[in-house]
């Protein structure tokens, strides 16, 4: 259906062959480019894909580095810190973390994506990660966003996934969630969820431009960590991606 309904705006852009073009062909373009079935799931995926493999290969903070957009914040236990200053002075650990995702959400024009999945570092330990796509200019995406935490308690030995398990190699395995587009001239999406804060609570966070993707970050002041994300979907906010980790997590 949203494949059809692109079409159907590019048809009524341009025109028929025998008539003059109603818009020019930089505004078929654009309407091209923020098209519905540029929300695939399969493409932030793929740019998980490669970012993961990139820190097996060539090093986990290079993959860090190359894969992270201007501005990117890594969400670290004393609050977000910039990414790119923080990674300029580390060296690639001997053994990457290794990961994989297993669930993405997408705004309705794929500009903002999030997905959640698991790790497992180089002692085996396993956990769960969140990280904030961005689509860029050259449609690649790049992430503005990351937080991680290990599990506490780790599972029974017997029940850890070993890093092939927490390596996603095909999309089967993967969760993907589009939100609804708005109409240009519809209401307003309806307000966020609100919650009550304890006194010194830092917070940030973002939203796709076409607000039907939004997430907000929590440094409390005790130290613990809260990711939390809404999907529009139905004329409604429903929770996407999430993650409380306590202050010593």
């Amino acid at each position: 259906m949203r494949l059809l309904a692109t079409a159907a705006i590019v048809l009524a852009l341009a025109g028929c062959a025998t008539q003059r073009p109603r818009y020019s062909a930089q505004v078929i373009d654009r309407v091209l480019a923020d098209a519905p079935y540029e929300a695939q799931p399969g493409k932030v995926v793929a740019a998980e894909s490669a970012f993961a493999r990139m820190a097996r290969e060539e090093g986990q903070w290079t993959a860090f580095r190359e894969f992270s957009a201007e501005g990117a914040i890594i969400h670290g236990r004393n609050g977000p810190i910039d990414a790119r200053t923080w990674l300029a002075g580390q060296k690639d650990p001997e053994q990457a973390v290794q990961w994989g995702p297993r669930a993405v959400w997408l705004s309705c024009t794929g500009d903002v994506a999030i997905s959640r999945g698991r790790l497992v570092d180089a002692d085996g330990m396993v956990g769960t990660y969140v990280t904030v796509w961005q689509r860029q200019s050259d449609d690649s995406y790049k992430w503005v966003y990351d937080v991680g935490t290990l599990d506490d308690p780790q599972p029974p030995a017997a029940e850890k996934p070993g890093p092939d398990e927490i390596v996603v190699s095909g999309m089967d395995l993967v969760r993907g969630h589009v939100a609804d587009c708005r109409e240009a001239a519809g209401p307003p999406p309806p307000p966020m969820p609100e919650g009550l804060y304890p006194e010194g609570t830092r917070q940030g966070g973002g939203q796709a431009r076409d607000e039907t993707l939004r997430w907000n970050w929590l440094q409390l002041a005790d130290g613990r960590r809260v990711f939390t994300s809404y999907i529009l979907r139905d004329g409604t906010w429903e929770a996407a991606a999430k993650l409380d980790i306590p202050p010593a997590g």
